[in-house]
């Protein structure tokens, strides 16, 4: 699924035929193998997808994700991604990404360690000169980020490290503290409600969900539903979500969590406040679209609406904020580390949940002023304010 349909954003700012040629087309698509001999009978292999889709505004930038599903298609449309993301909130990054087919729950510590080693090897070159720097996605951890630090011996090679290990403090909340501003910014803005008392669901409770339940419920809303791939949870009344955050530290999963169950389909239709798809890509379809009956849309996973269901949300009513500026926390977290490492400055996390959410309270005011200015939604005002900042880089590159 195409980020952006350029077409319908050439409307509203300008887009020539050389810019086009430059933001349809990723800069680098790179296929390896990574190959681990385990034993004198097994070896480990891996097929492994590099893309850095525009580096104008800076090196690619672009987590590692581990999934036997991960394919080039779905690491290229994560690479474009994070290039509009990068641009609309303007850190100094282009748009990267790795997608390595492999289960990660599959594998030893010790076969998991010496995957990442082969990851480097290959990919050193790019490591060392600052070209690429990655970050932990779905299925990788900060300790395979700690484990490129030690073969790279620079802390500026990877973010989203241990905070013992160069890391940040609040790195690991910082997607759903950005998130949980999002709703924030979104309940005052769209419905002219505070967070105090609001009502939210939340599809999906790893880290991006469960860390946005947390800092929600702290700022007094009623997280009323949660789910993962297992199960759901529901509780008007509001759930206790440090019980819920403890259970599936100690389970993996919410599945067999005391309270009321309910499905995803369920959950998809709650009347609330505030749906939050936290989970995966493309949960908002045609077909689910039509039964959220919440007002307010934050996307904090990837890609969770088609065009499609995008339309249907629009007619009916409902007001979206879109993925690129609503998980854009991880990647703010991950320019301050990135800076630190270089200046050797302490950061705390008090002061890295206050970037975060000055940067995506600025950048907000910006999409809003300018949904507002067209008649647009502010998916679209998002997308136009983001391909204008790239552009406008590879003006100043000398590209165009």
């Amino acid at each position: 699924m195409e980020s952006v349909d350029l077409d319908a954003l050439s409307k509203y700012t300008e887009i020539s035929d050389n810019a086009r040629f430059f933001l349809e087309h990723s800069e680098k698509k790179t296929i390896y193998t990574l190959t681990v001999r385990i034993s004198e009978e097994r070896i480990l292999a891996a097929d492994c997808y590099v893309v850095y889709h525009n580096t104008a505004r800076g090196p690619a930038k672009g987590g590692i994700r581990l999934s036997p599903h991960v394919t080039l298609e779905e690491t290229i449309d994560l690479a474009e991604r994070m290039t509009w993301k990068t641009a609309l909130v303007k850190l100094p990054f282009g748009g990267g990404k790795t997608g390595i087919v492999i289960d990660p729950a599959t594998m030893t510590l010790f076969e998991r360690i010496n995957l990442i080693h082969e990851y480097v090897h290959i990919m050193q070159g790019d490591l060392l000169s600052g070209a690429y720097v990655p970050a932990p996605d779905l299925g990788s951890t900060p300790q395979d980020m700690a484990i490129i630090y030690g073969e790279t011996h620079r802390l500026d090679s990877v973010t989203g490290k241990p905070p013992r290990v160069g890391g940040l403090p609040g790195r690991l909340e910082a997607t759903g503290r950005g998130v949980a501003h999002a709703v924030r910014l979104g309940l005052m803005k769209f419905l002219g409600k505070p967070v105090e008392g609001a009502t939210v669901a939340i599809q999906g409770f790893g880290n991006v969900g469960s860390w946005t339940a947390k800092f929600l419920a702290d700022w007094g809303a009623h997280v009323v539903a949660v789910s993962d791939i297992t199960s759901g949870i529901y509780d008007p009344r509001g759930l206790d979500i440090e019980r819920l955050r403890a259970f599936a530290a100690q389970h993996g999963e919410i599945k067999d969590a005391s309270g009321e169950k309910l499905t995803n389909k369920e959950l998809l239709g709650l009347k609330v406040d505030c749906f939050v798809p936290a989970a995966v890509g493309n949960v908002l379809t045609g077909d689910t679209a039509g039964n959220v009956k919440a007002p307010l849309v934050v996307e904090g996973a990837n890609g969770p609406t088609t065009p499609i269901a995008d339309k249907i949300l629009a007619d009916k009513g409902v007001k979206v904020v879109p993925d690129i500026l609503a998980n854009s926390g991880g990647v703010i977290a991950s320019y301050i580390e990135w800076r630190k490492a270089k200046s050797g400055s302490i950061t705390g996390k008090q002061e890295v949940f206050d970037s975060i959410e000055q940067l995506i309270g600025s950048t907000a005011e910006e999409v809003c002023g300018l949904a507002e200015e067209k008649g647009i939604s502010c998916r679209m005002a998002a997308q136009v304010t983001a391909v204008r900042e790239v552009i406008s880089a590879m003006h100043d590159r000398g590209w165009l």
